[in-house]
């Protein structure tokens, strides 16, 4: 973007001069201040604070300063008083050279809110510098033939003060012959000249010496004198003659070394010597004079290079003397051209190395911009990159601020390199480009993000205390404090669950840790929110929802339900000896606590009296006979069955089945077999041991019977119950029901339902014990105790 100070309209400048006038109407009367030059350093100029009606505590609140030009630091300003002083002892003839009034403007700046006032003081010339010539001594060379009353011009003295304490008169020493003149020139100086009261002879005195004094103005005046040693020559009556007696040129200042600036001519009506003309400088001071004569030719030259900033214009007089003496004098009127020979300075007046984001127009900087060209050279246009948030506004006379365009955002980008570029209008154009690096103060303006809102987290049961489960990750788009993380758990919704007790978190990592063992079968997930703060003011927070499965890991071996191995004394299983292969003899019923693969059971049997007469389904763990019995099985059988899950490492349990053969279910007991070597007589007694084993039979079947009526009756009141809330019917007429749940895997170790029920078959009166009907895989549960497998048990009358 570009804001040029031209005459050329556009339409942004509409907006640029309200601002400009406000700013001016609040400061635009100068105030100015006058005081002679030379005060020592430290000299008092005047109270701002009480000429501007501001308060003393204003100026260094505000942030008052004083800028001047090129950032000289002529004035300094005690914002504790508001009296403006002298930086240093300040010269008129340095500062301002011949320009009369000597004004020095200056600015006083008020940085917040921004505000200028204008300023001058003017610094009155005293008269400290006297009036010096050229040269220590004048030598003019007058023919006798001169009449009285002939004027000669002198050179005149040079005073760097101004007014009344510059030259105002010239003096001679007293002499017979002549006097001095005091004329003013156009430009309000003075110069003398030598008037001729009485004729000279050079038979009688060929030389004279005279002192011509030059005097100021000044109280109490100064001077200066100079020699002036007349000769006096033979007659020559024609004096050079110049073609002009002005000469107007003009010279680019850049103008190399040696370049011609103008060449004059005179010509001399006389013959031999006395016609021949030499042309020189009539002001010969090597030192201000930027150019040089060829005595010959009268080609002036340039021997010094030229600043228009320094001096504009030159008014040089050249004498063409002959050989007898005579001479003519004429001006060349130098006119110095500007060129683009000077940059644009900037002067940088106050800048914020760093500003808060989110803040609406803020100023960033103040500065200002000259350029000591004249016209179009000194025009400058001021401009920043385009796709920058900044705007440049002028505000007072070449003053301008850096402002931004609106609210900035750190998180998009925290710094800015600025480059102010000024450039002039000249040909070529020249820029001074300055460089600024803005940065963007942080504000807590972003809560903490974590990396998903959910986590899982898996841990396998029977962890030690204090293991790393998992680690939370939230992220800041903030800096400094306003980025750092604090994690925290919240109070969990669940009031009965022990969440401190559980887990824990570190604060500064994220990091997750159980505090305790797990137990699947006691808890298998659970819920909790991570919070994530950061240390802003005020501070911002998020949260994040964790879940915690945990895994099952195989630490509950097998319990064996049935056969009961808690009774006193084994209860046998009746096996008839007319059973076919294949005879369900009975079912082991086992269940584990654990879930999955690891309460996968598998029954496999170990050891029999009989090998080869019973087998076990390894899914099932129905002990049933592998072929038909025969009278040489002994009567009594015992079966050792192992249940194992298949958890890594399996675990499992054995259990006893003990199987008594016998011809019929009303033969409970067959008869113990004869001990050898039995005592004679003992077959007297037979009769009698009859009687009372059948007594025996009679009694302990009618108890059997009655148990199982009873077992049975408990069953179908269960599986009524469970018929109502919904339950799958019982197949064949028997009494069906949810017998245990273990750990929401099932009713027993696959999961099955088994129906318990007593089955009249013509011949075999085989006992039907859980025969699985439907899967039951409810998704939550917990494992009952074993009081529950008590009652299991109780319910099938076992002990």
């Amino acid at each position: 973007m570009e804001t040029v100070l031209a005459k050329t309209l556009q339409k942004r400048q509409v907006f640029f001069l309200v601002i400009l006038l406000l700013l001016w109407d609040a400061g635009s009367e100068a105030i100015r201040y006058s005081m002679p030059e030379e005060r020592e350093s430290g000299s008092f100029v005047a109270n701002l604070a009480k000429d501007l009606g501001l308060g003393v505590g204003q100026l260094a609140t505000r942030g008052a300063r004083i800028h001047y030009k090129g950032n000289k630091q002529l004035l300094q300003l005690d914002v504790k008083t508001g009296d403006l002083l002298l930086s240093e002892k300040l010269d008129r003839e340095v500062l301002c050279g011949a320009t009369d009034p000597c004004i020095l403007h200056f600015q006083l700046l008020l940085e917040n809110p921004v505000r200028f006032f204008q300023a001058e003081l003017e610094l009155t010339d005293i008269n400290d510098h006297s009036p010096e010539f050229p040269e220590r001594e004048m030598l003019l060379k007058i023919p006798e033939i001169v009449h009285p009353g002939a004027v000669f011009p002198l050179k005149t003295a040079q005073d760097l003060d101004i007014g009344n304490n510059t030259v105002q008169r010239y003096a001679i020493s007293p002499n017979s012959h002549f006097h001095v003149v005091t004329h003013n020139r156009g430009d309000g100086r003075k110069f003398p000249e030598l008037v001729l009261d009485k004729a000279v002879d050079r038979e009688e005195q060929p030389e004279l010496s005279l002192i011509l004094t030059a005097l100021d103005g000044g109280a109490p005046p100064r001077s200066g004198t100079t020699a002036v040693r007349i000769e006096v020559v033979d007659i020559n009556d024609n004096a050079p003659e110049f073609l002009q007696s002005l000469y107007e040129v003009q010279i680019p200042e850049n103008s190399p070394l040696n370049t011609l600036v103008a060449a004059v001519s005179a010509r001399d009506l006389d013959a031999g010597t006395n016609g021949n003309v030499a042309y020189a400088l009539f002001q010969g001071d090597e030192v201000t004079q930027p150019f040089v004569i060829d005595e010959l030719t009268g080609e002036i030259r340039l021997k010094r290079a030229l600043d228009f900033e320094e001096t504009q214009k030159y008014n040089v007089e050249i004498t063409a003397t002959d050989g007898g003496g005579l001479s003519g004098k004429c001006t060349v009127a130098i006119e110095v051209e500007d060129v683009n020979d000077n940059a644009p300075e900037l002067t940088m007046s106050t800048l914020a190395s760093s500003i808060p984001e989110n803040s609406p127009e803020t100023v960033v900087a103040v500065f200002s911009v000259s350029d000591p060209d004249s016209g179009d050279n000194g025009r400058m246009v001021c401009s920043i990159q385009d796709d920058l948030p900044f705007l440049l506004k002028p505000t007072f006379k070449n003053f301008y601020t850096l402002v931004t365009e609106g609210p900035l955002d750190r998180e998009s980008q925290a710094e800015y390199n600025i480059t102010i570029t000024v450039t002039d209008l000249g040909t070529p154009r020249r820029h001074t480009q300055h460089n600024l690096t803005v940065r963007v103060a942080d504000v807590n303006d972003n809560a903490p993000a974590f990396s998903q809102p959910a986590y899982t987290l898996r841990v396998r049961e029977n962890n030690s205390p204090a293991l790393h489960i998992g680690t939370v990750r939230a992220t800041d788009a903030d800096a400094g404090a306003n980025a750092q993380l604090t994690y925290s758990l919240l109070p969990p919704s669940d009031p009965h669950l022990p969440l401190a007790s559980l887990v824990a978190i570190n604060p500064d990592t994220g990091q997750l840790f159980a505090l305790r063992a797990l137990d699947y079968e006691a808890l298998r997930a659970f819920d909790f929110q991570v919070r994530a703060a950061d240390r802003g003011a005020p501070a911002l927070s998020s949260q994040a929802r964790v879940r915690v499965l945990v895994a099952d890991a195989n630490d509950h071996a097998p319990v064996v339900l049935y056969p009961p191995q808690n009774a006193s004394a084994p209860c046998p299983e009746l096996l008839p000896r007319a059973a076919e292969p294949g005879y369900l003899l009975a079912k082991v019923v086992a269940v584990d606590g654990d879930a999955g693969q690891n309460a996968w059971l598998s029954y496999r049997l170990l050891q029999a009296t009989e090998p080869g007469l019973f087998g076990v389904g390894a899914h099932s763990g129905e002990v049933r006979t592998a072929r038909p019995l025969s009278e040489r099985d002994a009567p009594r059988q015992r079966l050792l069955l192992l249940v194992r899950d298949h958890g890594e490492p399996p675990l499992s349990a054995s259990v006893a089945l003990h199987v008594l053969l016998v011809d019929g279910f009303s033969q409970p007991y067959l008869p113990p077999p004869e001990a050898p070597g039995r005592a004679p007589g003992a077959g007297a007694d037979e009769p009698l041991t009859v009687s009372l084993v059948g007594a025996l039979a009679c009694v302990s079947a009618l108890l059997v019977g009655a148990l199982l009526a009873l077992g049975a009756g408990r069953l179908c009141r269960r599986g009524g119950a469970a018929s109502a809330g919904g339950g799958s019917g019982p197949a064949e007429g028997g009494v069906a029901g949810q017998l245990l749940d273990v750990g929401g895997t099932g009713t027993l170790a696959h999961g099955y339902r088994y129906e318990v029920c007593l089955a009249g078959g013509s011949g075999t009166n085989e006992f039907k014990f859980l025969k699985p009907i439907l899967p039951n895989l409810p998704p939550q549960g917990a494992f009952e105790d074993m009081e529950g497998n008590a009652t299991f048990r109780n319910s099938f009358g076992f002990n």
